[in-house]
Parts: C-alpha cells; sequence; structure tokens
C-alpha cells in the first residue's frame, strides 16, 4: 500500500521563474505558428505535422532534449520543464509527435540503462533528426515476438492503434522471446515492416497498425520499465490537457464579453458565469493534479502510479467538461467544420482513452492505495 501522505516538497508543484520564462517563449511560439488554421494545414502533409516546425521546436529552443541529460546531447533539465512545454503544445493543439518521441520513447530509453542505445538514438532525438515510438508497452503478452535470425534478433507479430507509427524512425518494441518479455529497438524498413495508418477520431495524433514481418531488431534491454514509461505519458498527457482546458475556456471567456443578446454581453449573464466558474475550478484541480503528477516523474517518486492515475482521471475529465461548454456557449457556430471548437473536442474525447480508460484508472488506484485486493497494472 502507498503512503497516504506523499513525501513531496510542496515547493516542487509551483513554477519556477525561468519555467515562466520558457512558457511565455512557448506561448509566443505556437501562437505564430499553430493556430487552428495552421492545425488544419498540418494535418493534410504527409506526416501530419509541420517538419519544419518540428526542425524549429528542436534547434530554435531546444524542446525535445529539455528532460535528456547533456551526456547525450540534451540540455539536462527534469520532465517538470517538459510539462511546460508539453502544456503550451495542448494549449495550441500543436500535430508534432511530442508524446511518441520526447516522453515514451525518450523515457524508456533512459529508464532501460542501456548505454549504447541511449548514445545512439538520444541524441538525434535531442536534435529533432529523429522521431520515435513504442510499441507492445500495453498491459499483458505482447502480440509480437522476437526470434534469433542468422544475423540477429527478427520480430514478427503486430502492434494496432501505435502513437506516429506510421512515420516513426525508430521503434521501441515489447516483445516476447523464451526468457521473457525483453525490449527491442527497431528502425522499420518497408519490406519487413508494413505500416497502415488507421482512421481516428483526433487527426492531430496519428495512430497506425504495425505489422512486424521479420524486421530486423537490436536488443536494448529488459521489459520492466514499461509501467513507469507509460505512467510518465499519463503525466505527460495530463500536462496537454490542462494546456488545451486553459485554452478553450479562455476563448469561451473572451466569446462571452463580445457576443450580445438582450442589449447586453451575455457573460454578464449570471447563468453563463455560473458554468464558466465550474469549469475554472475543475482547471485548478486539473493543474493541481498534473503538478504533482509531474513532479513525481522527475523525481522518480514511488507514488508515482497513483499521481499519473489520479492526474489521468481529473484532467481527461476536466478537457472534456471544458471543450464541452466551449461548444454549448459559443451557441449554433461552435457546431460548424469551421470553428476550431472539433478540433479540441476531437482531442479531448481521444485523450481520454489513450492510456486507459477512467474507469480502468479508477480500479487500479483503488488496488494501489488499499481499497481493494486487485493488484495494480
Amino acid at each position: 500500500m502507498h503512503p497516504r501522505h506523499p513525501e513531496i516538497d510542496p515547493q516542487l508543484l509551483s513554477e519556477t521563474e525561468e519555467q515562466r520564462e520558457l512558457r511565455a517563449v512557448l506561448r509566443d511560439f505556437f501562437t505564430a505558428v499553430s493556430e487552428p488554421e495552421d492545425v488544419r494545414e498540418h494535418l493534410a502533409t504527409p506526416r501530419g505535422h509541420d517538419e519544419a516546425l518540428w526542425a524549429r521546436m528542436a534547434g530554435e529552443i531546444g524542446v525535445h532534449g529539455l528532460a535528456i541529460p547533456e551526456e547525450y546531447g540534451g540540455s539536462g533539465c527534469t520532465f517538470a520543464e517538459l510539462a511546460v512545454a508539453l502544456e503550451e503544445s495542448g494549449r495550441a493543439l500543436c500535430c508534432a509527435p511530442l508524446l511518441p518521441t520526447v516522453v515514451l520513447a525518450a523515457h524508456t530509453l533512459l529508464t532501460n540503462g542501456d548505454r549504447r542505445a541511449c548514445e545512439r538514438y538520444l541524441p538525434r532525438i535531442a536534435d529533432g533528426t529523429l522521431t520515435a515510438t513504442v510499441a507492445g508497452f500495453h498491459g499483458g503478452e505482447p502480440g509480437i515476438g522476437a526470434e534469433r535470425g542468422s544475423a540477429g534478433w527478427v520480430l514478427r507479430g503486430a502492434a494496432d492503434f501505435v502513437l506516429d507509427g506510421a512515420g516513426a524512425d525508430l521503434i521501441l518494441v515489447r516483445a516476447r522471446t523464451p526468457d521473457g518479455a525483453r525490449l527491442f529497438a527497431c528502425e522499420p524498413a518497408a519490406d519487413s515492416c508494413a505500416r497502415t495508418p488507421r482512421r481516428v477520431l483526433d487527426e492531430t495524433r496519428r495512430q497506425a497498425l504495425v505489422e512486424f514481418r521479420g524486421a530486423p531488431a537490436t536488443l536494448v534491454g529488459e521489459s520492466g520499465g514499461v509501467a513507469a514509461t507509460l505512467d510518465a505519458g499519463r503525466a505527460a498527457l495530463a500536462a496537454e490537457q490542462v494546456g488545451g482546458s486553459s485554452r478553450v475556456l479562455d476563448a469561451t471567456v473572451q466569446f462571452v464579453k463580445e457576443r450580445r443578446q438582450f442589449g447586453r454581453p451575455i457573460g454578464s449573464f449570471q447563468a453563463v458565469k455560473h458554468r464558466l466558474a465550474d469549469v475554472l475550478v475543475a482547471l485548478e484541480a486539473a493543474r493541481s493534479a498534473s503538478a504533482y503528477a509531474t513532479a513525481c516523474v522527475a523525481l522518480a517518486s514511488p507514488q508515482l502510479p497513483v499521481a499519473a492515475g489520479a492526474a489521468a482521471v481529473v484532467c481527461s475529465e476536466t478537457f472534456r467538461f471544458a471543450t464541452a461548454e466551449y461548444v454549448q456557449l459559443h451557441g449554433g457556430i461552435g457546431f460548424t467544420w469551421e470553428h476550431p471548437a472539433h478540433l479540441y473536442v476531437r482531442r479531448a474525447r481521444s485523450a481520454e482513452v489513450l492510456f486507459g480508460t477512467a474507469g480502468g484508472h479508477r480500479a487500479r488506484l483503488a488496488g494501489l492505495v488499499g481499497l481493494t485486493s486487485r493488484a495494480p497494472g
């Protein structure tokens, strides 16, 4: 059972001056390059994001290397700084594959402890020249098997709905072996790895079916860090959801100040004020949950499973609630394809099931804090 009183310094839940400065830089950057019309343009590109923008994020601001140690080409900051970037990217609905590359893949490499793999891949992630993702990480027996071929390990099997699976340059794969599940690095080639894009609700976050047909792979270690990687992903996604919720609340407040009915702004009506106040209260709760999960990732705290699960529930529900009010309080225009509201609704609905459902998170939390006998998963 986890202790009821987490040992996290409360000061770590507040932004530092450096983090506020980073946020200001990123807010200006994304405002200039990732407005709704930009997002629509990026969705029409082959990779689903602006590759020049991806390079700028790495080169001009250093987003990709924020949580990567200096010895591997990063800036040596922590997950707390990366969470700032994720929140601002979520606020702007940035289409770039930050979550699979900079969070899931980079975190997997760092926690796995294979120095050779870190030296090979992390500098390229940090400088923006390599995109990466993970496959086979969800619970249970992986659907991918690894076997020894004449020239080394090869992978056979499939993983569905892999984030950025159709375009990633590197896939870190959890696969079965005679000695149990192990972790492999695969740089997919067309002749041995079929990648089929899936039609998904949120087109700003592409997913694919990846089928390994004797794909060459390199063993990079044990797969024991899968749960920690998924919890880091949940914490990262929570930061994105806070950013998205904040953006839609700001947009709704601005709209109700301008939209007039019966000779006065609709924001002056008590019912509208109450609805917006409810969103603000939910957003502040989500900020707290996200900040706690972020601190737990940054400190590698044993409380991370609880913090990540709580953040997944609270932040998902807040984002869904905020986007629903975004649509409703914009009236008729909120339902139109041309309005950006539907982009945020799609992101909210997709994100809330990305790393498990709210019911699944609650059941896991109950087991972690000792309310049920269910083993944590």
